[in-house]
């Protein structure tokens, strides 16, 4: 069963991201013309019905809270440890609003998902090339000042159920150049979607988004440092509640 149920979601992805390209293309043609926003809106109401098609197919059952953290307007930098793949399908499905993400370089030869990234918000960061990956950064925190969100996950790569991983100063950019606040992301459960069997499982995933922590006040020369402590541990705390069997509020 688990075999099919891989076949079955690869399959249901591979159709979705060719099904859903004239949704894409013409979002792209509009945006020039005025309608920026309203494709933003479109493409996004778009992305989060398909993540959370695809969580109800594979069966996840689901606990979220603290949604109500999450500022309405504004530019929000939503930092997240990243356990697994199916991290960023998570928060597409319930962040609440357009979120874009930077993804490594190498996705650009995926055809159709370099596509969809770059439709939904996302930029591609080449981390061998200094000036590239400053220009990419440079795009995140414009797209952060100008109301918009950005997904970031400070850890670096996937943690692969080891535990989380230590906090990149340097992952707080997006945050500390454009002021927006941040609002930390407790994820735990993806890891074992797929990539522990190597099969598609369904099993219990939750996400927490927690308080907003605001990134004015914080003098310069401490911003990133302070930031990457005081972040982990608000998320490093969410986690272990989970871990002890806290109950949640709101179950989706």
């Amino acid at each position: 069963m688990a075999i099919i149920k891989t076949v079955a979601c690869f399959a249901y992805l591979a159709l979705a991201a060719v099904g859903l390209v004239p949704i894409a293309v013409v979002a792209i043609l509009l945006r020039p013309l005025g309608l920026k926003r309203q494709m933003s809106v479109l493409i996004y109401r778009v992305a989060q019905g398909w993540s959370l098609s695809m969580i109800s197919f594979i069966g996840c059952p689901m606990t979220v809270t603290g949604r109500e953290n999450i500022p309405i307007e504004g530019g929000v930098c939503f930092v997240g440890n990243h356990s697994g793949i199916a991290d960023i399908l998570m928060l597409l499905a319930y962040a609440g609003r357009p979120v874009g993400f930077i993804a490594k370089k190498e996705l650009l030869a995926v055809p159709l998902i370099n596509m969809w990234i770059s439709v939904i918000g996302g930029f591609f960061i080449d981390r061998k090339n200094p000036r590239k990956a400053l220009a990419t950064i440079n795009s995140g925190v414009q797209r952060l000042r100008s109301g918009g969100a950005m997904i970031v996950f400070p850890e670096g790569s996937r943690s692969r159920g080891r535990g989380l991983g230590p906090f990149r100063p340097g992952a707080f950019r997006l945050a500390t150049g454009s002021g927006a606040a941040i609002v930390p992301v407790a994820i735990s459960g993806t890891y074992g979607l797929f990539e522990k069997n190597r099969r598609v499982v369904p099993c219990p995933v939750s996400v927490a988004f927690l308080e907003p922590i605001q990134t004015e006040g914080i003098p310069d020369d401490e911003r990133k440092i302070v930031l990457a402590e005081r972040v982990r541990s608000a998320i490093a705390d969410a986690l272990s509640r989970n871990a002890a069997g806290a109950e949640y509020e709101n179950r989706v």
